[in-house]
């Protein structure tokens, strides 16, 4: 498949572990189709599936959208995860490495916004979180 500007954004609700797994599936299938190489593939993939986890961990239930762009002649996949939970106190804190409040390794946004090409963060205590993660062709 030949994505085009005309490609529809595509909406998934996570509120479990079940549906990270099917959007995990999901993303795998649609970056393959968007003809992404093997290395970009797994990048989209796992940038997602840590986009949903926390989804699910932090806020409870949120939205993830994939849209392809084309801005300035290039190409890309657009993933959106978007909660309307708890928010994200101390922002800067929560980029930086090794920094949780649950326990974890602390690698999750970190480690995402090195898979994307272009990621950006909005987040804002009771009101909920955005994420922007967008990879090129």
């Amino acid at each position: 498949m030949k994505p085009s500007m005309e490609m529809a954004t595509v909406w998934r609700k996570i509120r479990n572990d079940a549906d990270v797994a099917m959007l995990v599936a999901y993303t795998f299938s649609l970056a393959k189709q968007c003809g992404f190489s093997p290395v970009a593939i797994t990048e989209i993939t796992t940038g997602a599936s840590e986009l949903a986890t926390n989804i699910v961990k932090y806020a409870g239930e949120g939205v993830m959208s994939f849209s392809w762009v084309v801005i300035k002649n290039r190409e890309g996949l657009e993933v959106m995860a978007e909660d309307r939970g708890p928010g994200i106190k101390d922002l800067e804190l929560a980029m930086s490495e090794h920094y949780s409040t649950k326990g974890t390794l602390g690698l999750g946004l970190p480690g995402t916004r090195r898979l994307a090409d272009e990621f950006e963060i909005s987040s804002e205590p009771e009101i909920g979180t955005r994420v922007l993660f967008r990879k090129w062709k």
